[in-house]
């Protein structure tokens, strides 16, 4: 080969570092790309490490410490700054349904930084197929369910219900049963409220402020900021039925539109952004009005 000709070609291999980061500096979309690609990678690299760890111990809750472990560092790589409200609510003697909104994946970060012992996500058993991330799931006790199949559903739902009496078992579930990034809730499926009505257990619903002001898929955004993360009062179904869930569902569904629709004008008020450590961000504000009941977890 020519000398001149490699000699060009090793200066342009050295550029290209230079040239990915110049673009991860001053193009929004690219930054956004690499921030999303990192997340997913994060996931599948922790996912692969730490499933054999998992392993030795089987399937088990327990293991849901190891997820929640490898979770929580990304907020501090991505400058989000996480505050819960009335998190005393979740600390209930025994076992209890947790429903959330659900509008993206960074819904995982949130889940995390509140989610008690011995508590457990429903997921699509379309997840358990994803390689070690499935796997890790599965050895994490994470409830799969194949929402195409009506029967297998109510079988799954069933016997849950009655492992969260004998094991003191709690349940997280996204009743929107998919991401929703608008500005209100969708119809909620009857799953969870079904379950928690067989078992005999309270609903807590919790609320995930929007992700407006720091992420956008459809803008290409992704920067630091402040998620609000409330819990708001369980609500009882004991001595309830079946044909209660309907009027159940919907209750709780608007109480969790209304605290969406307040945390969403306050947070718009109060939005914080602090330094990401992956790339730039912008400071928007400092925190105003963060109420006694604030708390900030960093």
């Amino acid at each position: 080969m020519d000398p001149l000709l490699l000699l060009l070609l090793l200066h342009g291999l050295l550029l290209l570092p230079l040239a990915a980061l110049l673009l991860y500096r001053h193009s929004p979309p690219f930054q956004f790309l690499c921030k999303v690609a990192f997340f997913n990678c994060w996931i599948v690299a922790l996912a692969t490490l730490l499933s054999p760890v998992a392993a030795l111990r089987g399937r088990s809750v327990e293991n849901m410490r190891l997820l929640r472990a490898a979770l929580l560092p990304l907020k501090h790589l991505y400058g989000i700054r996480m505050r819960v409200r009335d998190s005393e609510l979740l600390r209930l003697p025994g076992p209890f349904v947790i429903v959330c909104n659900h509008q993206a994946s960074l819904d995982l970060m949130g889940m995390v930084e509140v989610i008690p012992e011995r508590c457990v996500p429903i997921a699509k058993r379309e997840l358990l197929y994803l390689g070690t991330v499935g796997w890790a799931c599965w050895l994490s006790g994470i409830i799969f369910i194949d929402r195409c199949r009506r029967d297998a559903a109510i079988e799954v739902i069933a016997r849950t219900a009655s492992a969260m009496r004998q094991e003191n078992l709690s349940v997280w579930v996204f009743p929107e049963g998919t991401r929703n990034p608008g500005k209100s809730m969708l119809p909620f499926k009857r799953g969870a409220f079904h379950l928690a009505v067989q078992a005999q257990v309270p609903i807590v619903p919790i609320v995930i402020s929007p992700y407006w002001d720091f992420f956008s898929p459809e803008e290409k955004r992704f920067t630091s900021g402040t998620c609000t993360i409330r819990v708001l009062p369980r609500v009882e179904t004991l001595g309830l039925s079946p044909k209660d869930v309907p009027k159940l569902t919907e209750s709780v569904r608007q109480a969790m539109a209304e605290a969406l629709a307040e945390m969403s004008m306050s947070d718009h008020r109060d939005q914080d952004m602090e330094q990401p450590l992956l790339g730039p961000g912008e400071d928007r504000g400092s925190p105003q009005g963060q109420g006694d009941t604030a708390r900030s977890r960093k």
